[in-house]
């Protein structure tokens, strides 16, 4: 039986380093996105502590900043 880790933060207090998993969740994208999104240079690098990566979610709030906010996709259809 594999246990869930409890956190002993409030949950008020939102943790400063984000797992991958929760980082793509956080921005609101799945993992594949998000490892799309860091290898652009769209969302930030992670920070290594010892053998683990770890999001800054300040950094994270920034690179999501200044993401585009235009939400109007391009469609080839729409020039004909």
């Amino acid at each position: 039986m594999v246990q869930k880790r409890v956190s002993r933060l409030p949950l008020s207090l939102a943790p400063r380093g984000l797992s991958r998993v929760q980082a793509a969740e956080y921005i609101g994208v799945g993992v594949t996105k998000f490892d799309e999104m860091v290898d652009d240079g769209r969302m930030p690098q992670p920070k290594r502590i010892d053998g683990r990566l770890v999001w800054d979610r300040v950094k994270l709030d920034e690179a999501f900043d200044a993401l585009d906010d235009d939400t109007r996709q391009k469609n080839e259809w729409d020039d004909l």
